[in-house]
Formats: C-alpha cells, sequence, structure tokens
C-alpha cells in the first residue's frame, strides 16, 4: 500500500473512531496519532541533549509573529 493510500485510510479512521476533522489528522504527529489511537508507537528513541542542540541550531524557531 502506498503512503497516500494509507494516509487516506488512517484519516477516516480518525475521522470516524475520533471525530477528527481533517485538518485535525493532518496536523497531528504520527506519536499524537498513535496514542489517540491506543496503539504503540515505534518513534525510536528520546532525543539527548546534545542532539536536540544540533537540531535547534540547524532549525531555528525564529519565525516573526
Amino acid at each position: 500500500m502506498r503512503f497516500g493510500e494509507r494516509a487516506v485510510e488512517l484519516a477516516g479512521f480518525a475521522s470516524s473512531l475520533l471525530g477528527w476533522r481533517p485538518a485535525e489528522f493532518w496536523t497531528a504527529t504520527p506519536a499524537e496519532l498513535a496514542t489517540a489511537l491506543g496503539v504503540d508507537s515505534k518513534a525510536g528513541e528520546p532525543v539527548d541533549r546534545a542532539a536536540m542542540e544540533r537540531l535547534l541550531a540547524q532549525f531555528p524557531d525564529n519565525r516573526e509573529s
């Protein structure tokens, strides 16, 4: 099954089981969806401080409001 087909299927589950609208589905993270559906998310290991510092330097959150 291709990604797009699976995403549409998951959006349908989120709609019928959780009452989510499309925008709520598309803005949720995979971990949030897994938690809401009560499934075990295999998201990986937690990020350590050094990795977080590298990510913050690479992707600064300095958007203008």
